[in-house]
């Protein structure tokens, strides 16, 4: 990566994380503090700790179409306001219905898919996966470092003092995001054409990659539903020594997660080791049901899972935006961060479910089911090509000259992809380095109107 690159890398993952500690640090603290506040029930203490996860669902999709249409950085800031806002109305809430509303005022904050389209718009393709691996690596230190934390922070500041550390440090982030993140020319003015939010639904290819990331985080959720209980109960493994079975585990991951994302980069393999990972995960699962009655088969378990896991969740961003089109890949973003957060929700739910009426057994058989079907559905998956970025200066023109010069871009040999933004006097192409030649597109530069 250039200094550029890893600068909005840096600043972007740290926003992406802030939403992941709204959630992380209050998850082992919230359902407590809920119960006793005025009008508790257990219906509202769960709604209080899974309103979050449910609304930034419900707001993916228009966070990232209006991305498309008004610009990443707006629509990220509104959503940090909104966060803060929300994590305002948490710490002041009285009631536990008040801690709801403060709760789906944070999730609505969806800023998921406008993050990390804008990472996508910023970064070159090959380098790609790189900053998506940088997120993807900051949520599992994130989650790592908040379970132990929040009871820390709980005991010294309260609940409140943690929603008000949240909201402040939104405001840290719209200051990054404005101060050390660029704003890419061609993605700020690209208008989302009519019909876009039905064209990433009617993508078959889009769609197997939005059931892959549904199925991902359904698994990782799942996983956590059972793992805890499974050490504690039957493996005789204390609450306070479980940070030492996760943390090792995820740090040798990381380690053979980076030469297997290189790997499919450079040699343009993306797919094969994208089919090699929802296996494994199906192995991981097997070897849970096998050798889960002792502490190394579940440690070497869970590191073949999260090797899985964070390969999937680096590779799936970077493929979702090779896959989808430049001017509709906020809308895109958004349909597979929803569907992200559908996948925690039924993952969990599901999980919790099925681990009261079939234990912990009945869980993994169901995760190894959801693993075969994923199986079938990846290998129908298109590969995504190994196309560059090339931004052409072609100088101010009118809409109609605009729409005339796309069509003849489009024609010339290597280009995939070309959106003309007229009133930038720009054209911003999506190329196959392979077949593409500079030269061919040197007579378009500064062409009049």
């Amino acid at each position: 990566m250039t200094p550029s690159e890893r600068r909005v890398t840096g600043a972007l993952s740290a926003i992406y994380i802030l939403r992941m500690l709204g959630l992380f640090l209050l998850l082992p603290v919230l359902a407590l503090y809920v119960e006793h506040l005025p009008g508790s029930t257990p219906l509202l203490v769960g709604l209080a700790v899974g309103t979050y996860g449910l609304t930034q669902a419900v707001f993916g999709i228009p966070f990232g179409n209006a991305s498309d249409r008004f610009g990443r950085k707006p629509v990220i800031t509104a959503g940090l306001m909104l966060f803060a806002i929300g994590s305002v109305v948490a710490a002041l809430a009285q009631t536990a219905s008040g801690m709801v509303l403060g709760r789906a005022l944070q999730g609505a904050g969806a800023v998921a898919a406008p993050i990390m389209a804008l990472l996508a718009d910023l970064l070159r393709p090959e380098q790609r996966s790189k900053g998506m691996a940088a997120i993807g690596i900051s949520i599992g230190g994130a989650y790592l470092v908040s379970l132990p934390l929040g009871p820390v922070l709980a005991a010294g500041i309260g609940v409140p003092g943690i929603f008000w550390l949240i909201a402040a440090l939104a405001l840290v982030m719209v200051a990054l995001l404005w101060w050390q993140v660029p704003t890419p020319v061609a993605a700020r003015q690209v208008q989302a054409p009519a019909g876009q939010f039905r064209a990433a639904l009617s993508d078959p290819h889009l769609l197997r990659l939005d059931f892959s990331i549904l199925a991902l985080h359904a698994l990782m959720t799942g996983m956590f539903v059972i793992l805890p209980p499974l050490l504690r109960d039957q493996l005789d493994l204390p609450l306070g020594q479980h940070l030492w079975l996760y943390l090792p585990t995820v740090v040798l991951s990381i380690v053979v997660m980076v030469p297997l994302i290189v790997y499919a980069e450079r040699r343009a393999r993306l797919k094969p080791v994208f089919v090699a990972m929802v296996a494994l995960l199906g192995v991981a699962v097997l070897m849970l049901l096998g050798v889960g009655h002792v502490v190394w088969g579940v440690a070497l378990a869970l590191l073949t899972f999260l090797i899985a896991f964070n390969v999937l969740e680096a590779t799936l961003p970077s493929m979702m935006s090779r896959l989808a089109p430049m001017a509709g890949r906020g809308t895109a973003m958004g349909l597979y961060s929803t569907s992200q957060f559908l996948g925690a929700f039924l993952g969990g739910a599901g999980a919790g479910w099925l681990r009261g009426h079939h234990g912990t057994e009945g869980v993994l058989w169901a995760g190894l089911a959801l693993c075969a079907v994923w199986l079938l559905v990846s290998t129908g998956l298109r590969a995504p090509a190994h196309l560059q970025t090339r931004l052409i200066e072609v100088g101010r023109l009118s809409p109609d000259r605009a729409r005339q010069l796309t069509d003849e871009l489009m024609r010339i040999g290597g280009v995939a992809e070309a959106v003309v933004i007229p009133e930038e006097g720009v054209a911003y192409l999506r190329v196959d380095g392979r077949t593409f030649e500079a030269t061919s597109v040197e007579r378009f530069s500064a062409a009049p109107a």
